[in-house]
């Protein structure tokens, strides 16, 4: 009924790296590997009326929407007799990019997105708006990528979730659309809904730059002026709520780090800030852990007949990547002149470090190549790897085994360092303890580098032909420079060639068949596509919602729990619930692929569930991974395990947790997996947007402690058992109800129902908003 573009992005993986023939080998394990998805969605674009596939290989599907798929005005019929304004909600978080184009549009869950392509429209509180003025301009020395990550530093500390954040004021004039786009893009990390940008000139110069036509680009302007649209960021604007301000010329190079993207370091302080984590706890977000006598560790590696040494900080990977900043002409240039000038100095990047290059569409590859910026990438190992999310979404493949080998056995805290958005635990990769967010400069510098502890000002990347030391600043592009070369060699005939075909352009694609006919017909023994229990549903009326009794705590998690700790998309290994499931059908470990391919099979993913490595569970009593306490036993197990043994016995189940539960991705299996381990509810502090949507969607109660109040404060550690009157599901929102325990200490407290809309309420009461939906369409 909604009109629905698809984007396949997530299944490419850097299998091959620093090669010519990367991207080809790449994408054909591709397609070797997800054919039989593939063959899914390319039935569904066929089975259904209303959608497009934009198939592999083409970009991200933000990146895609900026540059080719989003209209800004829409035309309600085909003589244009009316006309509105775009908007947007998609599967994945950074949708929120568009809004840097003008275009309102934010993340939604899967199962949110499939009820509204049912016809179902979305609902939500109406929210705060939080006024950014920007001023000044950024010193010749900062990027983009520093001011997004000085922006979402200073967003999560003020706290925007489930708000609206709108940037205006004069600095917002002197930001480029792509640099806007960048600030909006990473509006998850921030928290807010949206990062929006209005239209002004400088929008309709990009969509002309990026091929729009210019009577469709004139209509576009006068209906925006006639209707009090068009910004002006001269003008000063009023805000009812909260109101910050950034002065641009403060804004200095950083990274994010060491796991999470709003911790933002200075350049000039990550060697401290890295050294000092290494003595701090591993429960720290800055922290690793590591004993005073094992902090000098030196593994030594004989890496194709030369010796190296990995040390704490050395740099193992590296990373172009992300609609984030593969979007932004100026820093992918930048990225590119860097290179060329370190090659003129005689500098190389270590052979072990793997380093790739992953544009979010095939327009940046022409402009490098026509910038002839591409061959200077390549000598420093960054070969384009393909065009997808890669190492961003955690598809960032093996390390070289010599490497991986030296890092498990010395217990080395190695690092990657990538223009990404995200650096959560584990999802990099799962031997990069260290992962800093950068700009694609950076990524350059730090590769040549070779370590995150270098001090860029008072240390040398190497020396050049004469033995003379090359300083960063030696080789860093100037401003005017990058902006010369962009002017010069990103041009609209690139992106109109580019897109023209962009729907079958993919010869693998285009020879793929797809079953047909109107009902897909399910595979018996496929173990990527399985007939999933979410839509059983049999009756009109619901039945009425049980109370939760005597549950017992399936885990106990503190602050920042993100969608990557509770539903991994990274590497499925052969001892995991997951992986001996596969083995158990026939797959072996080479064929397993990751978790986030493997998302058409439900028996993996609920296996799958808090199966992140990095997980810290306080049950565990310090123990850090995918494990819980069976409490009736007090037996250590996998968390699936667990879940089993409690579901075999009929017991419900409850999940306790610190602030910002469900931050990160906007996956759906981060709900629908706890849900088929059983879990009913969830207690936690505070919710990041999407995932508590999730949770009401797939029928599990979001419950938030008072303001003050958490599991420890209440002495609770979870090993007790907890009882919730649910009235039948006839809650209200925001009620308070009554949790009841068996701890002797504290035998009940309030928490608040955390179903924030009627429409929710509607959702809770029958079980989940799929089959909400399915009772609507059989009435």
């Amino acid at each position: 009924l909604v009109p629905v573009d698809l984007v396949i992005d997530h299944s490419v993986m850097v299998d091959y790296s620093r090669t010519p023939e990367a991207l080809e080998k790449n994408q054909e394990l591709e397609f070797q590997r997800n054919g039989e998805r593939f063959a899914f969605l390319k039935w569904g674009a066929e089975a259904f009326d209303n959608s497009n596939i934009v198939p592999p290989g083409s970009g991200i599907v933000h990146q895609v929407n900026l540059e080719y798929l989003a209209r800004v005005v829409m035309n309600a019929n085909k003589d244009g007799a009316v006309l509105y304004p775009d908007s947007l909600v998609g599967t994945d978080s950074h949708t929120t990019m568009i809004d840097g184009l003008g275009v309102a549009g934010w993340g939604v869950g899967g199962i949110e997105a499939e009820a509204v392509m049912l016809g179902q429209p979305i609902s939500m509180v109406l929210p705060e708006v939080v006024g950014f003025r920007l001023t000044g301009r950024l010193p010749v020395t900062s990027t983009a990528t520093d001011l997004v990550l000085t922006c979402t530093n200073m967003l999560r500390k003020r706290g925007v979730v489930g708000k609206f954040v709108e940037f205006h004021g004069p600095g917002c004039a002197t930001l480029s659309l792509a640099d806007r786009a960048t600030i909006a893009n990473m509006a998850p990390e921030y928290g807010g809904t949206m990062g929006f940008f209005g239209v002004d000139q400088k929008s309709l110069d990009y969509l002309l730059q990026t091929g729009r036509p210019k009577h469709v680009v004139d209509v576009i302007e006068k209906y925006l002026r006639a209707n009090g649209l068009f910004q002006d960021y001269s003008e000063e604007r009023e805000y009812s709520g909260e109101l910050m301000q950034l002065d641009l010329s403060t804004v200095v190079p950083c990274v994010s780090g060491p796991k999470r993207p709003h911790d933002r370091v200075a350049v000039t302080d990550l060697p401290k800030d890295f050294i000092d984590g290494l003595s701090t706890p591993p429960t720290s977000f800055k922290g690793f852990g590591i004993p005073k006598d094992k902090q000098s560790t030196v593994m030594t590696i004989d890496y194709h007949g030369k010796k190296y040494d990995l040390t704490h900080g050395s740099l193992v990977l590296a990373a172009i990547t992300s609609c984030t900043n593969t979007s932004n002409p100026g820093v992918m240039l930048g990225a590119g002149m860097l290179a060329r000038n370190a090659v003129k100095k005689g500098l190389k990047v270590a052979p072990y470090i793997k380093t790739s290059l992953s544009p979010g569409s095939g327009v940046v590859d022409a402009y490098l190549k026509k910038a002839d910026l591409l061959t200077d990438l390549e000598k420093l190992g960054f070969y384009t790897a393909g065009f997808g999310c890669m190492t961003c979404i955690g598809n960032s493949g093996d390390l070289d085994p010599e490497v991986s080998q030296a890092i498990t056995d010395g217990d080395l805290v190695v690092a990657a360092v990538l223009s990404g958005n995200r650096n959560f635990e584990g999802r990099v990769h799962p031997l990069t303890r260290g992962n800093y967010l950068a700009s694609p400069p950076l990524v350059v510098a730090y590769a040549l580098a070779g370590r995150v502890t270098i001090d860029f000002e008072k240390e040398p990347l190497g020396t050049d032909s004469e033995g003379k030391p090359v300083f960063l600043r030696d080789i860093w592009p100037s401003t005017d420079e990058v902006t010369a070369v962009e002017r010069s060699c990103v041009l609209p005939e690139m992106f109109t060639e580019n897109y023209k075909n962009v729907l079958h352009a993919n010869k693998r694609w285009n020879q793929l068949a797809a079953p047909p006919g109107k009902l897909f017909a399910w595979a018996e023994g496929s173990t990527y596509i399985t007939n999933p229990p979410f839509f059983q549903t049999t009756e009109i009326d619901p039945a009425p919602i049980e109370s939760i009794e005597n549950a017992y705590c399936l885990l106990n998690v503190g602050d920042s729990i993100t969608t990557d700790h509770i539903s991994p998309a990274g590497k499925i290994t052969a001892n995991s619930p997951g992986g001996r499931y596969l083995m158990e059908h026939g797959v072996q470990p080479a064929d397993f692929n990751s978790y986030g391919s493997r998302r058409g099979n439900y028996l993996v993913m609920a296996r799958g569930t808090f199966a992140n490595i990095r997980l810290i569970n306080k049950l565990m009593d310090g123990e850090v991974g995918p494990k819980t306490e069976y409490v009736p036993t007090g037996e250590k197990m996998f968390v699936y395990d667990a879940a089993e043994k409690y579901m075999n016995e009929g017991r419900s189940l409850i999940v306790l947790a610190g602030s910002e539960y469900g931050s990160g991705s906007s996956r759906d299996w981060a709900a629908k997996g706890p849900a088929l381990q059983g879990v009913r509810a969830v207690i936690a502090k505070s919710y990041e947007r999407i995932h508590r949507s999730n949770l009401v969607g797939m029928g599990i109660l979001p419950l938030q402690f008072p303001e003050g109040v958490d599991a420890d404060s209440l002495g609770l550690d979870g090993r007790e058992q907890f009882s919730i009157d649910l009235n039948n599901g006839d809650l209200s929102v925001g009620q308070k109800i009554t949790v009841r325990t068996t701890s002797p200490k504290t035998p009940s407290f309030d928490v608040i129902v955390r179903l924030d809309t009627e429409v929710e309420l509607s959702y809770f009461k029958h079980g989940g908003i799929l089959q909400y939906v399915l009772r609507r369409l059989a009435a």
